[in-house]
């Protein structure tokens, strides 16, 4: 019988420093509180145990990074392969000259915008209301109130599947929207960001606009994934899902917000299976009735039970 995966990942790895669990379950890593276990699960100490890490997998063991589980659905039967999650090394974040930060990737996106408004650099505000890493802001070219992660890029770190470390432009990093054309085999590490000097009062103003809004108009209490569909050209997601008339819609424990259509909730017991089904379901009558099909923004990963 084949030994399990972390037996054999700590017997060719001895000098990892990093924590390598097994089974670990992922519903208590993800928003939406759902999905099996990772087979095995990774925090390195820091970049050079994560690069000693990756240079050491063997090429055939399925990796996959997790950060904060905002905007992210586990599939039931859980991740087979690494699942590799950066914590608090990763989350440093710093001014480095005028209207610069250097952050981690597994810095909370609100937490960057409240560190720039310390430092008196705007341009940040968008994060306070955006619930993920800047890991996964740099992956998804996140964004908010008509501003993205690549309006602030100006080079990002990672680390590839061989074990080498890398550093990205912001040309390099192919932004799109909600997309970026960075190797899938690149785990980031962090990025230098760039704002422009700004009164703090006025940044604040900002931060608590966002929040408004976000209080407003977002389920933000509920165990839900953030939005769920991309925006496609010319249309808003929540419209074409509310003109379906899909508000309120349920499936399982999983249910359209009433508030905002474009945020599915475990509204109670709800599996990955049911979330995933009542997106499919969403999409289907989505093009029914508009001729509109609507793109996943949510990543779902893992099998099914």
């Amino acid at each position: 019988m084949t030994a399990p995966l972390v037996e054999r990942l700590a017997a060719v790895m001895p000098a990892l420093r990093g924590r390598l669990l097994a089974g670990q379950p992922l519903a208590d890593l993800v928003w939406f509180r759902v999905g099996g276990p990772a087979e095995a699960l990774f925090t390195p100490a820091d970049e050079d145990d994560l690069a000693y890490f990756l240079a050491n997998l063997p090429a055939d063991a399925p990796l996959t990074p997790i950060g904060l589980g905002s905007n992210l659905l586990v599939r039931d039967g859980g991740l087979p392969g690494v699942s590799v999650r950066l914590g608090k090394p990763f989350a440093a974040i710093e001014a480095v000259g005028e209207g610069r930060l250097r952050v981690g990737a597994a810095a909370a996106d609100k937490r960057v915008a409240i560190a720039a408004q310390e430092a008196g650099i705007g341009g940040f505000a968008f994060y306070f209301g955006i619930p993920g890493a800047i890991g996964g802001a740099l992956r998804m070219n996140a964004g908010a109130h008509g501003t993205e992660t690549a309006d602030r890029v100006v080079e990002v770190y990672g680390v590839d599947r061989s074990g080498a470390k890398r550093t990205f432009s912001k040309a390099e990093m192919g932004y799109r929207y909600r997309h970026s054309d960075a190797p899938d085999d690149v785990i980031f590490t962090g990025a230098l960001l760039e704002g422009e000097l700004q009164d703090r009062d006025a940044i604040r103003a900002e931060m608590d606009a966002v929040a408004e809004h976000r209080e407003r108009n977002q389920p933000i209490r509920s165990r839900t994934g953030g939005s769920t569909f991309k925006n496609p050209p010319g249309h808003s997601a929540w419209k074409l899902i509310d003109q379906a008339g899909l508000r309120g819609f349920a499936v399982g424990g999983a249910q359209v917000s009433e508030m905002h259509c474009n945020f599915l909730i475990n509204a109670g017991g709800a599996t990955g299976a049911d979330i995933e089904a009542l997106g499919e379901e969403i999409r289907r009558r989505v093009k029914e009735t508009s001729g509109v099909e609507l793109e996943w923004e949510i990543k779902r990963i893992g099998v099914a039970a």
